[in-house]
């Protein structure tokens, strides 16, 4: 306990913490995302001192006798893939057990009530209540959706967290996602960085690249095409048939454990394995849900959303960390491991920098999201290249 006097409110967000089987610990983080229940547009960070003209949390005590609801979760990911899929059900799951059962939300895999790439669509034409998805499928509606997933050479997973809960960032997008879509959507789901992609060919210079018929999302299918490749759209369940029969010569997806899940393992020693994913260092998936439906709901369950998706984003990360060091030993036994070299690597991230000028030139809304980010991303970068790369330089060589 500190020495600061508990009042009435800090007494009922106890309650419905620990209610919510949320520990101690986590009380100060869940107390900024239940502020976003208030009435407020913008909830403040969780900071000790905050700034002058951001409004204080708001906390709201968990019902007793809150409506019985049942809502449906259309994903992207076919139910093999234990992390992605496992991740919207980590959710829905959560969201049972903050409302006591009351509010029943069911994932669905990808297929089953909607195509893996038209979720968004879904949800924001009330075809279902609520999705989850990637957002950069949906660069096609507006680029502005590439940062909620990941910018190429953009951010780490633990630099996107804080760049949308505490740099703004989740203000720029739910204010883009309100007006462009009549949506709000929150973070739901991290894979960390992911691996470069299986390619058919050993990849040594740009001019290796012409030519290259590539599965890769968003603006980094840009990117390629600026350097000779072509970009395939795919969902992540064809990939291994459109290798199969050379409709595409690489692909991307995540990382070993869902590449093993697709059957990527039975090219033994057929494919190239490049590392590192540079269009995607931190990838995040999100909860999108209608704002009509969002605004029917009691403030307390709007909570129990956010809560959840805060949980869940935080606790796929945790997966994908324990299972990708164990798969990835499996993987070493039959893939040809690579580094893009450094030729390769300065010409995508050149052609990265230009690629996003060339958009925010053609798109104010990306504009006006990218010129903050910029400086973040920037920030981060030297801070965490500060301590965090020596240390893990070090690490690893010692």
């Amino acid at each position: 306990m500190s020495d600061v006097e508990t009042t009435e409110s800090d007494l009922d967000r106890r309650k419905f913490l620990t209610k919510a089987g949320i520990g101690v610990a986590g009380m100060a983080a869940a107390g900024t995302l239940l502020a976003a229940c208030s009435s407020d547009e913008e909830a403040a960070p969780a900071t000790t001192a905050a700034p002058a003209t951001t409004a204080a949390p708001t906390t709201v005590a968990l019902a007793a006798d809150g409506p019985e609801l049942e809502w449906e979760l259309g994903t992207s990911w076919p139910t093999a893939l234990i992390t992605l899929f496992g991740s919207a059900q980590m959710f829905a799951e959560q969201v049972g057990r903050l409302t006591d059962g009351r509010f029943k939300i069911n994932a669905r895999p990808a297929g089953e009530i909607v195509g893996g790439l038209e979720v968004l669509q879904t949800v924001r034409d009330r075809g279902m209540e609520m999705g989850h998805t990637a957002s950069y499928y949906y660069v096609g509606i507006s680029p502005v959706q590439q940062f909620g997933t990941a910018v190429p050479f953009g951010l780490t997973q633990r630099q996107h967290n804080a760049w949308l809960y505490q740099g703004g960032g989740l203000q720029l997008l739910q204010k883009f996602y309100a007006e462009e879509h009549n949506m709000i959507f929150f973070p739901c789901g991290g894979t960390g960085c992911q691996m470069g992609g299986w390619f058919t060919k050993e990849l040594k210079t740009p001019a290796d690249l012409q030519g290259l018929k590539m599965r890769i999302p968003g603006l980094a299918g840009k990117v390629l095409a600026a350097l000779g490749g072509e970009q395939i759209s795919l969902p992540g369940g064809e990939i291994l048939p459109a290798i199969e029969t050379g409709a595409i010569d690489a692909a991307e997806f995540v990382g070993p454990t869902d590449d093993l899940i697709l059957g990527l393992d039975q090219f033994q020693g057929e494919l190239f394995y490049y590392h590192p994913g540079w269009w995607e260092p931190g990838t995040a998936v999100e909860i999108q849900i209608s704002l009509d439906a969002w605004n029917e709901l009691p403030p307390q369950y709007q909570a129990a959303i956010e809560n959840a998706a805060a949980w869940a984003n935080l606790n796929t990360l945790g997966m994908y960390d324990v299972l990708n060091q164990r798969d990835l030993q499996k993987v070493k036994k039959f893939a040809k491991i690579r580094e893009f070299s450094p030729e390769l690597m300065a010409a995508f991230k050149g052609t990265t920098e230009d690629v996003l000028n060339d958009v925010a030139a053609g798109d104010a809304a990306f504009a006006e999201i990218l010129k903050p980010w910029r400086v973040f991303r920037d920030g981060v970068a030297e801070w965490h290249g500060l301590a965090e790369r020596s240390y893990l330089t070090q690490q690893t060589q010692i």
